[in-house]
Order: C-alpha cells, then sequence, then structure tokens
C-alpha cells in the first residue's frame, strides 16, 4: 500500500534487497552462506577507541541530547586529520560538522540545497544515495559515467548544453562505490575548475580514503586552489577505523553548504551520541596504526580472492582501491544478468553478493564483491565457485 505515497512512488525496488532476503532465509534455514554482499567490516575498532566510548558512558553527564553538529572537539580532530593528511587546513567552526555516517550526510545535504525539479548529475553505477538521496529530496537525476576518463568529461559538457533546468549539482565518489575505480589530483583540479565555470556544487564522497593498494595515496578534491568555493567532501570512520556501526562522518569545505546542511541536520537530529563522538576523537588522535593494518588486511585479502576466483574459472579484476572488487559475469553467463547469477551463486555456490544492476543499469553484466570475510574463507568460496561453474561446463583455468 505505501505506493499511495509520493516519494515512495519516485523509489524503484531496492534490487539488492531481493538477495539480501534470499541470503537472511538460506542462513535461517542453516546453511553457511559466505557473505561478501554487503560491505560491513568484521573487524573492531581499536580497544583505545572502545575504551574512551567505556569511560565516558560511565559518566552521569554524558546522556543528554549532543550538539548536532558535532562536539568542538570531534570537529577539531577531522580538521588535524584533514591538515596531516592532506596538507588541508579547515576551520572547525565554519568548515566542518559531523554526520551520521556519510551516507546520512550526503541525505540532509541534498535536502538542503535541492529544490524540487532541480537536476542533478550522478555517476552510474554509483553507491544508491548518491542518486536516491537527491530523488527523495524532489529533483531529477542525469548520469554520467562513472570511469573518469574522456567520456566522463563529455557527458558533463553535454548534459550542461542540453539539460533544463541546467544542473547545479555534480556528485563524485573516488575510490568508487561499487566499481573501485580511483583519480588523481588532475583529476579534481579539471573538475573543480568546471564546477567554477559553469557555477555547479561539487558533492565528492571520499568515504574508501585510507583504503588503497598501489602506493598512491588517495587525493583530496580540497587539496586543489579552489575547491572551497564549489565544494564540500564526506568522510566516514566505518572503514578506516573499523567503526561501521557507529555512524560517525563528516562533511568539509565550502562554508555556505556546510551552514545549510548544519542548519537542516539541527532540525533533524540533536547529533551523534556524546561518547560516540568522544571515541571517535580518541580514533582521530590516538595511535593510527589500525589504518595501515586494515589497509594491509584488505589488500591480502584482495590478492587471496582474485587468485582463488581466477583458479575457478572467474576472472575478477584486481581493485586498486576500496573495499570492493567490481567483477564482470563470467563470459559464459553474460547473458543471465547479474541478478538470476547472484541469485545461483547464492543458492548454488552459498556465495553471496551484491547484484551490479542494482548500483544503476549501467552495472548490470557485473556484480560487487565485499571483501569482508577471511582468507580462509574466501578461498572457500572460491572452491564453491569452481564447482558451480564446473557443473555448468565452465572449466576452471587451474587444476
Amino acid at each position: 500500500m505505501n505506493d499511495q505515497f509520493y516519494r515512495m512512488k519516485r523509489l524503484p525496488p531496492y534490487v539488492i534487497a531481493e538477495v539480501n532476503a534470499m541470503r537472511h532465509a538460506a542462513r535461517q534455514a542453516g546453511q553457511d552462506i559466505i557473505d561478501l554482499g554487503m560491505g560491513n567490516p568484521d573487524q573492531p575498532p581499536p580497544q583505545h577507541v572502545i575504551d574512551k566510548l567505556c569511560e565516558v558512558a560511565a559518566k552521569p553527564d554524558a546522556h543528554g541530547y549532543s550538539q548536532s553538529k558535532g562536539i568542538p572537539g570531534l570537529r577539531r580532530a577531522q580538521a588535524n586529520y584533514y591538515a596531516r593528511r592532506f596538507g588541508v587546513e579547515l576551520d572547525p567552526e565554519r568548515e566542518v560538522v559531523v554526520t551520521m555516517g556519510s551516507k546520512e550526510g550526503l541525505a540532509s545535504l541534498a535536502t538542503a540545497i535541492t529544490a524540487p525539479g532541480d537536476c542533478v548529475l550522478a555517476p552510474n553505477p554509483s553507491y544508491p544515495i548518491h542518486t536516491f538521496g537527491f530523488i527523495i529530496a524532489g529533483a531529477t537525476i542525469r548520469s554520467v559515467p562513472t570511469t573518469p576518463d574522456e567520456d566522463y568529461w563529455a557527458s558533463l559538457e553535454s548534459a550542461m548544453a542540453f539539460t533544463v533546468p541546467r544542473p547545479s549539482v555534480v556528485v563524485v565518489s573516488y575510490p568508487s562505490n561499487p566499481t573501485s575505480e580511483t583519480v588523481d589530483i588532475a583529476f579534481y583540479e579539471r573538475l573543480v575548475a568546471w564546477a567554477r565555470e559553469n557555477e555547479v556544487w561539487v558533492l565528492s564522497d571520499l568515504a574508501y580514503s585510507e583504503l588503497y593498494y598501489d602506493g598512491n595515496p588517495t587525493p583530496s578534491i580540497m587539496q586543489v586552489d579552489g575547491a572551497k568555493d564549489v565544494a564540500v567532501e564526506f568522510t566516514s570512520m566505518s572503514k578506516t577505523y573499523s567503526m561501521a556501526g557507529w555512524r560517525m562522518g563528516f562533511a568539509v569545505g565550502n562554508r555556505d553548504l556546510i551552514a545549510a546542511l548544519t542548519r537542516v541536520k539541527s532540525y533533524l537530529d540533536y547529533g551523534a551520541f556524546t561518547p560516540i563522538q568522544a571515541a571517535a576523537c580518541a580514533a582521530l588522535n590516538g595511535p593510527q596504526d589500525i589504518v595501515e593494518k586494515n589497509r594491509n588486511l584488505y589488500r591480502k585479502r584482495r590478492d587471496v580472492m582474485v587468485e582463488a576466483f581466477g583458479r575457478a574459472g572467474w576472472d575478477v579484476p584486481s581493485p586498486a582501491a576500496s573495499m570492493f572488487a567490481w567483477a564482470p559475469l563470467p563470459p559464459a553467463l553474460r547473458d543471465m544478468g547479474s541478478l538470476e547469477f547472484s541469485k545461483q551463486l547464492l543458492t548454488e555456490a552459498k556465495v553471496a553478493v551484491a547484484p551490479g544492476v542494482g548500483y544503476g543499469e549501467e552495472g548490470e553484466g557485473f556484480v560487487r564483491i565485499a571483501m569482508v570475510e577471511n582468507e580462509q574463507r574466501l578461498r572457500q568460496a572460491g572452491r564453491n565457485i569452481k564447482k558451480y561453474l564446473s557443473s555448468l561446463g565452465i572449466n576452471s583455468t587451474a587444476a
């Protein structure tokens, strides 16, 4: 019956939810499912972060409403992170706001700056909130490619020339979820120049800033001169510090956009639980060895997964960053489609992945594989997939 509601009519069925429901049913039935579907970190945060949470939570005065924009110490900690990691100076008062994860921040900013009928440029395929945050707010979406090549720039120019009303926002996210593609600082320099020339806001989602594997640290759009004139950037503690369920994120950058986001949030929430914010300070200000530890963890899992799946007869491109691999369907099964392939992989191989079509129509023909199981489980997934593909007459590339 909820299709009677205006905003529900604008939201298509969540394709990924179909596979999630099948996975849940299989587990309820006692099946051992190797879950590579959701990007849900399986490691705990550092002990000193948990200790700080417990310490502050034990204080009688720590349980009231917090600050919607984030406690001052946490905003300073995020500004310090940008200074040491990217060499970017931020004003904690006017250029930083704490969000309940980057997902909430993006959705709240969409609410703040979008009028019904506005046009937003968003990548396809992309993480769903990059499009649906704006759709819920009343905007229309014009898709641009996710791959940052010359076709990307041509699509931006075409959008500005032929879209009415002219687009007012462009969303970028590198390392990309789901495709794991990356960009260099030259990309951001060109994007900032384009956005300034065309009077378009840039929303950059940098949730996977610390999960890079090629020795080249992920850049921030904020490193570009003039970026603060047109851009805000979202980051998250979910993957960097294994704090996904804590819902801790940030938006930084353009003061007008930060002010708009801060104002909307003041109507919508009272901020994250104060002990969580205090613990987030401990994570940002304390020992950073977990950052390198997590990077090495996912890199090793990537290598094991690519090797094990390759031996099974499924060539998976090795991602340069993020906690995901973006894998084309085995050529012999291309016509099956990503949703049906994901269902069969779950049913026949007991391996859950996310169908690429759930990230936009340009994701058809791919699945997203989250590296959130340990190396032993990834090898087991490879063996299960080998049996499944062999049953279809698809031979493995190695014995």
